[in-house]
């Protein structure tokens, strides 16, 4: 198949909507700290809406508890992220913001810290007391936190207190060359999907970077995120598997924690074009 032919493929499966993108509203020169308005919020989401079912957001603060209302008056389903981190004071305004939009009626899902467990921030105890808060708070609402799925492996009190597991799988940041990657990525899902013990699951973030320093086997390419976008979806209409793409646009910010490929794996590039035409 041509490059071409991938590229148009592409588009046919967004055309037909995927399940889920992760979604940051920052522009250039923007990053989290900074106040975001609504109509910025409302222009990037405009961008990917004809594309998606639901987005995934990343914080409840700074502007961006607005995300889940915006989305859904767009048509969009949320699952509503509520940062959590060593910062004690801020990770409680990050949830009474969580739970103001998911009691509001905004938020299809929440999930209660990203990737914590990955960065030890927090205590296994403290990540729990954070999700069985939230879920008291907004029953209905289906609750969970989203980290790596090897981590529910290792915390199965944490995979226990959720009512989804919210799983991240990266086999580029786990040095796979980008022939194997669905391969391994269906590994991760089935190891997730025997800790869930029956419980959804839910691919939270996956994704290739098209521009950027290799990771060990893994090489950053156009042609590489072209195929792992088409690989993952193909695989995800076959088998039913729902999955947030990560991500909307690309972030230079991601730089400083990421290095060079951080600021690469949009399937928009920063100005909002379309990256693979």
């Amino acid at each position: 198949m041509s490059r071409a032919d991938k590229v148009e493929l592409l588009w046919t499966i967004l055309r037909q909507k995927i399940h889920g993108i992760s979604f940051s509203p920052y522009i250039e020169g923007q990053r989290p700290g900074m106040e975001i308005g609504e109509d910025q919020i409302r222009q990037r989401l405009s961008i990917i809406e004809p594309y998606t079912r639901w987005i995934r957001s990343f914080s409840c603060r700074e502007g961006n508890q607005q995300t889940p209302r915006i989305a859904h008056e767009n048509g969009l389903k949320t699952m509503v992220g509520v940062s959590l981190s060593e910062e004690l004071d801020l990770n409680e305004i990050e949830l009474r913001n969580g739970i103001e939009v998911a009691r509001a009626g905004h938020a299809d899902i929440l999930a209660v810290g990203n990737e914590v467990m990955l960065r030890e921030d927090l205590s296994e105890d403290q990540l729990i007391d954070y999700i069985e808060r939230a879920r008291a708070a907004v029953p209905g609402v289906p609750v969970g936190t989203v980290d790596a799925y090897f981590l529910f492996e290792n915390h199965p009190r944490v995979a226990a207190a959720c009512d989804t597991l919210l799983v991240n799988c990266y086999p580029f940041w786990e040095s796979c060359p980008a022939e194997y990657a669905l391969l391994y990525m269906k590994e991760m899902y089935r190891r997730a999907q025997y800790v869930a013990n029956g419980k959804r699951v839910i691919i939270s973030e996956t994704g290739w970077p098209s521009v950027g320093s290799p990771f060990g086997a893994a090489l950053p390419s156009y042609d590489h995120a072209l195929e792992y976008f088409i690989r993952t979806y193909q695989w995800a209409h076959e088998e039913g598997v729902e999955i947030f793409y990560f991500s909307s646009f690309d972030e230079a910010w991601k730089v400083g924690d990421e290095g060079d490929v951080g600021a690469y794996w949009g399937l928009w590039d920063k100005d909002g074009e379309p990256k693979f035409v």
